[in-house]
C-alpha cells in the first residue's frame, strides 16, 4: 500500500516545490518591478515607465538641461537652461512618482503582478523655477549687443539739399521672446525658440548733421560772400544759427547787422496791426497787401503814415521792435527818396569792430531777429500764444496774427526760400534786396519766413551778403538749396 502510494507523496513534494520555486522567482521579478516606475508613468512629460528612480533622474535631467537652440533670424545661438537661470526641481517629482510606485501594498501588487493587472499611475506634472530677469539679462548683454541692428538715420546726398534714405534696424521684442523661451524650457520636445524680432525704424538725423550739410553747401556755392542762417524748429524750440565766412578765413561772431531792405516791411505789419481794430478800412487792407505781395514801398509809407504816424511813424515801428525785445532791428526813415533818417540808431550788431557788411543805415535787421518776430507771429496766429499778448497787452489779437500770415503766404515770387519747397508747402515770409545807390550793385539779399510743412512747421532766415557784388542768380540758387535742405530734414518721408 505504501509503495504504491509512494510516487504520489513524491509528485505532491514535487508540485509544492516548483510552486515554492516559481513564486520565489515571481516575487524576486516582482520585487525588481517595484523597484521600478510603473510602465506608461511620465513625469514632466519624459516617459519613465520601467526605469530606477535614479534613471528616471538621468533621464529627466538629459532632457531638460540640454540647451534650448534660440534662432536670431538666420543665426543659431545655444544656451543651457542654467544659463537662464532655469531650476528643475528634480527631488520633488521623482518623490512624487515614487508616492505612486509604492501606493499599492506589496502583496496586492504582487497579486496584480501575477494575473498581469497593469499598475494604474498619474503623470507627474513638471516643476520648475524661473527667473525672468536672468533671462531678460541674457537676452540684453548676450543675444542683443551681437545681434540687434542699429537703425541707420538718413545720410545727406553729397553736394545735393537731399538725404539718402535712412536704414531700418532690428531688435529683440524681449516679452514675446521671453515667453516663447519660457515654453520651450518646460517643453520636452519643442526646444528650439525663435526670437520675435521687430524692425526699429531709422532715426531723424541729428541737428548737427543738418548745419554740417547746409554749411557744406554754402561751402560747394558758387557764391563766395557770406551767409547767416538762422533756424528754429516751432515744435521743440530747437534752434540753428551759424555764419558761414567765405569772403575770408576770420570766424565771424553771430549777428551782424544786415541792410533790411523790404524786410523791414514785416516790423511796419505788426506795428500797423497793433493800432487798427476791426472793422477794418479798406483801403488800409489793401495798403497792406500791396506791401507785402507786391513789396511796394510807396504802399508801404502811406499805410505807416496812415494807421501809425504820418511823422514818426519809422520811429514807432521801431519802439514796437524794442517792446518785443529786438533791439537790431530799426526803421530810420520812410522809403520814399529824399525822407529824412528820424535818428541814427545805435544798436549792438552795428557797433560792432570785427565785421561789418555797411548797412543801409535807414532800415537794419538780423536773421535772429526777423525770426524771433515771425517766431511771434506764428504762436500768436496758432494759440493766441508767444509775445505779442504780454507785450503789447492785447492790442494785437490771434486773428490779427492770422492776417499777417495770411498777408505774408501772398508773396509768392518763386525764389529764394520758397524755391526750395514744393508748390503747394506754405511760405509767409517777406524778401528783401536792393541795388545800393554808391555802386549800383547788390551786395545784400536776405529773406525769413514761417515754412508750414507736414513733417514739422519752422521758421527760416538767410542773409547773404558780399563786399563787391552779390549777383543774384547764385545767391537765389543757394538760398533754394538750403531751404530744400531744411524741407527735406523735416520731410525725409515725402521726399525720399
Amino acid at each position: 500500500m505504501s509503495r504504491r502510494t509512494s510516487p504520489i507523496r513524491w509528485a505532491a513534494i514535487f508540485m509544492l516545490t516548483m510552486t515554492f520555486f516559481l513564486t520565489t522567482v515571481e516575487l524576486v521579478r516582482y520585487a525588481s518591478f517595484r523597484a521600478r516606475f510603473p510602465l506608461g508613468m511620465q513625469i514632466a512629460g519624459v516617459p519613465v515607465g520601467g526605469l530606477t528612480y535614479e534613471e528616471a533622474s538621468e533621464r529627466l535631467v538629459q532632457v531638460y538641461q540640454a540647451p534650448i537652440e534660440l534662432l536670431y533670424e538666420d543665426a543659431h545661438i545655444q544656451v543651457r537652461p542654467t544659463t537662464l537661470g532655469f531650476q528643475l526641481k528634480l527631488e520633488n517629482m521623482l518623490a512624487a512618482a515614487d508616492k505612486q510606485r509604492v501606493a499599492q501594498s506589496f502583496w496586492t501588487g504582487f497579486w496584480n503582478y501575477l494575473w498581469n493587472r497593469p499598475m494604474s499611475s498619474q503623470d507627474i506634472p513638471l516643476q520648475a523655477e524661473f527667473d525672468d530677469q536672468r533671462i531678460q539679462s541674457f537676452l540684453e548683454n548676450e543675444i542683443a549687443i551681437r545681434y540687434n541692428r542699429p537703425a541707420l538715420p538718413p545720410m545727406p546726398m553729397a553736394g545735393e539739399s537731399a538725404f539718402y534714405p535712412g536704414q531700418p534696424g532690428t531688435e529683440i521684442n524681449y516679452e514675446v521672446s521671453l515667453q516663447r523661451i519660457k515654453q520651450a524650457l518646460v517643453s520636452a520636445e519643442n526646444r528650439v525658440v525663435r526670437l520675435e524680432i521687430q524692425q526699429t525704424q531709422p532715426p531723424r538725423p541729428t541737428i548737427d548733421m543738418l548745419e554740417y550739410m547746409l554749411k557744406d553747401m554754402i561751402n560747394a556755392s558758387p557764391f563766395d560772400g557770406l551767409v547767416e542762417l538762422y533756424f528754429k524748429d516751432l515744435q521743440n524750440g530747437l534752434v540753428l544759427h551759424f555764419i558761414e565766412n567765405r569772403i575770408s578765413e576770420e570766424e565771424i561772431p553771430l549777428d551782424v547787422a544786415y541792410s533790411s531792405w523790404s524786410t523791414i516791411k514785416i516790423p511796419v505789419m505788426v506795428s500797423a496791426f497793433r493800432r487798427l481794430s476791426a472793422p477794418y478800412d479798406q483801403n488800409d487792407l489793401i495798403l497792406m497787401e500791396q506791401m507785402i505781395e507786391r513789396s511796394d514801398n510807396d504802399s508801404t509809407d502811406a499805410l505807416a503814415k496812415a494807421v501809425i504816424d504820418p511823422t514818426f511813424a519809422p520811429m514807432e515801428v521801431t519802439e514796437d521792435m524794442r517792446t518785443l525785445g529786438i533791439e537790431n532791428t530799426y526803421w530810420a526813415g520812410f522809403f520814399t527818396p529824399g525822407s529824412p533818417m528820424l535818428q541814427d540808431y545805435k544798436t549792438p550788431a552795428n557797433q560792432r569792430t570785427d565785421f561789418s557788411t555797411e548797412p543801409d543805415r535807414y532800415a537794419q535787421t538780423t536773421p535772429q531777429d526777423l525770426g524771433l518776430l515771425l517766431e511771434d507771429i506764428y504762436y500768436c496766429a496758432r494759440d493766441f500764444g508767444g509775445s505779442f499778448p504780454l507785450a503789447f497787452d492785447g492790442e494785437i489779437t490771434q486773428e490779427e496774427c492770422q492776417l499777417m500770415v495770411d498777408y505774408l503766404a501772398l508773396n509768392k515770387i518763386g525764389v529764394l526760400i520758397q524755391a526750395g519747397v514744393p508748390a503747394n508747402v506754405i511760405v509767409a515770409h517777406k524778401h528783401g534786396w536792393a541795388y545800393e545807390v554808391d555802386d549800383g550793385y547788390i551786395h545784400t539779399i536776405g529773406d525769413a519766413g514761417i515754412v508750414y510743412t507736414p513733417g514739422g512747421d519752422y521758421v527760416l532766415a538767410i542773409f547773404a551778403y558780399h563786399p563787391i557784388q552779390a549777383v543774384f542768380d547764385p545767391v537765389n540758387l543757394l538760398f533754394a538749396k538750403l531751404s530744400q535742405a531744411v524741407y527735406s530734414y523735416y520731410n525725409l518721408s515725402t521726399v525720399q
